[in-house]
């Protein structure tokens, strides 16, 4: 009977014992979930700097259009677009007997008209100074009584006569030749770069960014035949805003990112216009590019972006860290477990960065999650590798609690 009561004595005892601890444990699960939870990141230096990105296509600084100003039916194809091709090499055989023939004929019919009116310029040239010499004759005999007034003014009729026939038949030679010599320059135009065999022959050296014919199909006149590019002299043209012109120099560094090739490169600030786009009211900047870019072609389209305001050692934090009122900015540190509130000024706005002029100094322990909860000496608890939105409700809850 005693054992019997002891043991229960003994089970008792250790049931309030377990009892306590299970309280002490709460009591400190308590203590530790108390506060605002938040996360920090320790405050750094490091380059800043503001950040424009624009959008422009790339073209080449040497390019060749080979226009054909007749519609001609292509024999022959020996090229393809981005090829890359030698000065001389044959692009493609076109069928230009008719234009060929029309060529010959107009400069035979120019050259025959200019040699006509070479000859007959001559011919009344002679025959007018012939008058006029007869005319001078006659007035001196006329001083002299040896001739007539009115051999005088048959004379002078006929140096008249003479001199209206010679402009009238070599303004009409010579409306010929212009004729003549405009069908000549058309025609030089359309076969500029096409040999006597129909060949089109490319100017230069560089790559074929297209050839707008097909074998058996039939030039337009309203697109050049072929365009060939230099890719080692490429540039990208943009434009920007009034804010952005004054910090651009030419000679300034840019980079480049080019989305169908999947690269990013530097390229050059070349020029900056000083005047703005009528229309736009924007600015032209040109960016030279390196001409060992691989697979860069004319037309490709580009996002430059230009880095002005540039500070290599700064004191730099997440742009979201920082809260305003009114035109006040602050920000919030923690310190010993509670939350500090530090107004703020703030310098050159990077991408998702902001530079602090005054207010913070690295080392600190800035609230990068939760700040938007927190008030000045408020109890915070540190946590890290949270869900952000999880995080921003359980700091809500906190909040909300320690003001009720």
């Amino acid at each position: 009977m005693n054992r019997t009561r002891i043991a229960s004595l003994l089970l008792a005892g250790l049931t309030l014992l377990s009892l306590a601890g299970c309280g002490k444990q709460e009591e400190t699960q308590e203590e530790e979930a108390s506060g605002t939870p938040v996360q920090v990141q320790e405050v750094s230096m490091s380059a800043i700097g503001t950040e424009n990105t624009v959008s422009g296509q790339v073209t080449s600084d040497n390019e060749q259009m080979i226009l054909i100003a007749t519609s001609a039916k292509c024999t022959a194809v020996y090229f393809h677009a981005g090829d890359t091709v030698e000065a001389g090499d044959i692009l493609c055989t076109l069928d230009l007997d008719s234009t060929l023939a029309s060529y010959n004929a107009a400069s035979i019919s120019y050259a025959s008209t200019a040699q006509s009116y070479a000859d007959q310029s001559k011919v009344f040239d002679q025959q007018i100074s012939l008058y006029q010499d007869n005319l001078n004759n006659l007035k001196a005999l006329y001083e002299i009584g040896a001739a007539s007034q009115v051999e005088i003014d048959q004379a002078q009729l006929q140096l008249e006569s003479a001199i209206a026939t010679r402009n009238s038949t070599l303004a009409q030679l010579e409306a010929g030749m212009k004729s003549y010599q405009s069908s000549l320059e058309q025609l030089n135009t359309a076969l500029e770069h096409v040999d006597g065999s129909g060949n089109v022959v490319a100017p230069m050296n560089g790559v074929l960014a297209s050839l707008n014919v097909t074998e058996n199909g039939f030039t337009s006149t309203s697109a050049p035949v072929a365009v060939i590019d230099d890719p080692t002299q490429m540039k990208v043209t943009v434009m920007v805003s009034e804010t952005v012109v004054p910090k651009l120099a030419i000679g300034d560094p840019a980079e480049v990112f080019v989305s169908s090739l999947g690269k990013t490169f530097s390229g050059t600030i070349r020029s900056v216009d000083q005047a703005a786009n009528m229309q736009t009211k924007l600015y032209s900047v040109t960016v030279a590019l390196p001409g060992d870019v691989a697979g860069l072609l004319s037309g490709m389209f580009a996002d430059v972006t230009f880095r002005t305001d540039y500070n290599d050692n700064a004191v730099v934090i997440p742009t979201e860290a920082i809260l305003t009122s009114g035109d006040i900015q602050y920000v919030y540190v923690v310190e010993d477990g509670t939350a500090r509130y530090v107004e703020v000024t703030t310098g050159i706005t990077g991408t998702g960065v902001t530079q602090i002029t005054s207010g913070l100094t690295a080392g600190e322990q800035l609230v990068t999650v939760g700040q938007s909860y927190l008030s000045d000496g408020a109890a915070v608890r540190v946590v890290s590798g949270t869900d952000d939105a999880a995080l921003a409700h359980e700091a809500e809850t906190a909040a909300g609690e320690e003001q009720a």
